[in-house]
């Protein structure tokens, strides 16, 4: 089996390209934009962020083995000396993403973008899993999810993947479109349409419409449009795509999913039926919102020709993604670390998962500030209150801003509820507070770093 290359004439046919040294050009494995990771023989692409330019980096790089660059055209004249070749482009970083779409084209892969409000990662983790049992499967990992971290996991792709999932981003418009085009999916799909980046997108319909943009990419290169029937943008818009496998809890599906039961620990029995397969299993995770990410990731995983036994046996294997309703039990009390991000609709997904779960008397959150809700902030939070209340949550203690609108909301007669304007004063409770008989469920957005509160709570159950 030949490896993935990328070659003389894939240089040439980049935007705008001049070639200097091209006489010397070798075919190259491995493209990278981090010199750190340069191995010998790599193409270097030198690439201007935020916080650091690639273009600092370019003689080290070449230092460590890089045998060719690509650098910015107004950075020619830095370079004029090297004897390696050096290529100039317009944009370097939309260089890289032309020469990731290249790559994904030679890559003998099925490649699955996905994308949605909620949900991305933990569908993204269970379907790699899910199609380990079958495939060698290539994955986004951390948060490669934009227009530089797609390309990464792109390139982190070869010969030997046999399925690529890539998880694609956003938080403003346009994004997913660049993105979608230089991944080019076989299989797309959107876990939901949710209130996130509202900063950005304004409001759900806005981010239907950057979201969308992967389905209609997908839809024009042939791919195959997964649809989630439950979700009202998606259902409506369904007609306009050629090829399209629906599926859901309610209504006419051809894959269809239903909650049996759960335990008292909160774990849900699952019955999923469709294309000509009945499957019954205990996801090994929490929430009523992660049987909806099973299904997402099952239904690729069926429409891929994943055999019930395979299923079965590697839904076992599904582990909780750190920070998104993973769980700790200790003695008398049940951690759930829901800490990695938040919004409107993912918290009231947290408040049904600590609904179900019924071996503790108490249930208790800890909440730190939604954040990126635009003008809609104060009321979105405020408006938290009719889902705790009937979610019937013992304590919620608050933490940040924007969560005096929910504490100001929550009646305390019936909800034992603290505000806390300093961190520290927070942490000073939490280290103190009863956890005996409790489940306890932190979340918050990622700014609020609620992970620290987590850590807290971890140390005092060991």
């Amino acid at each position: 089996m030949n490896s993935i290359k990328i070659t003389l004439e894939d240089i040439f046919n980049l935007a705008n390209s001049v070639i200097y040294n091209p006489d010397r050009f070798k075919p190259v494995k491995n493209i990278s934009i981090d010199s750190r990771t340069i191995k010998k023989g790599s193409l270097f692409v030198a690439i201007k962020g935020k916080k650091t330019d690639g273009h600092n980096y370019v003689k080290e790089a070449i230092s460590k083995g890089a045998s060719a660059v690509i650098i910015s055209k107004k950075r020619e004249k830095d370079f004029k000396r090297l004897k390696i070749p050096v290529i100039t482009v317009n944009n370097t970083t939309k260089a890289y993403g032309q020469l990731a779409n290249t790559w994904r084209k030679k890559l003998n892969a099925k490649v699955i973008g996905l994308t949605g409000s909620n949900g991305k990662t933990t569908t993204k983790e269970m379907l790699a899993t899910l199609l380990s049992a079958k495939y060698t499967v290539t994955k986004s990992v951390a948060n490669n999810n934009n227009h530089i971290g797609v390309p990464l996991t792109i390139f982190s792709a070869n010969e030997k993947t046999d399925v690529l999932v890539l998880e694609e981003g956003t938080n403003h418009f346009g994004e997913i479109e660049y993105i979608a085009k230089i991944s080019e999916p076989d299989i797309a799909l959107i876990t939901n349409i949710g209130d996130t980046h509202l900063e950005f997108l304004i409001d759900r319909d806005g981010v239907y419409k950057e979201k969308s943009a992967l389905l209609n990419v997908a839809n024009e290169v042939g791919g195959t449009i997964l649809i989630n029937n439950d979700d009202p943008y998606q259902r409506k818009d369904k007609r306009k795509f050629k090829n399209i496998t629906t599926y859901g809890f309610k209504g006419q599906v051809d894959i269809k999913g239903k909650v049996k039961s759960f335990s008292s620990l909160g774990y849900p029995e699952i019955e999923i039926v469709g294309m000509g397969k009945k499957v019954n299993v205990i996801l090994p995770i929490l929430g009523e919102v992660n049987v909806k990410n099973y299904l997402t990731a099952i239904s690729v995983a069926i429409t891929l020709g994943l055999t019930k036994k395979e299923i079965v046996d590697a839904t076992k294997k599904i582990q909780a993604v750190k920070g998104r309703l993973s769980t700790i039990i200790a003695d008398n009390t049940m951690l759930i670390d829901d800490s990695y991000n938040s919004n409107p609709d993912s918290v009231k997904a947290a408040v049904n998962v600590l609904s179900k779960v019924n071996r503790y008397k108490r249930k208790i959150m800890i909440l730190g500030d939604m954040l990126e809700l635009g003008k809609a902030k104060s009321k979105l939070h405020a408006g938290l209150k009719d889902s705790i209340m009937k979610g019937r949550i013992d304590e919620v203690y608050m933490h940040g801003k924007l969560m005096n609108n929910l504490y100001e909301a929550l009646p305390s007669t019936k909800i034992a509820t603290l505000h806390f304007t300093l961190r520290e004063s927070l942490k000073r409770f939490v280290s103190l507070m009863d956890i005996n008989d409790a489940v306890i469920l932190v979340k918050g957005s990622r700014g609020m770093k609620m992970e620290e509160f987590v850590d807290i709570i971890k140390k005092r159950m060991k």
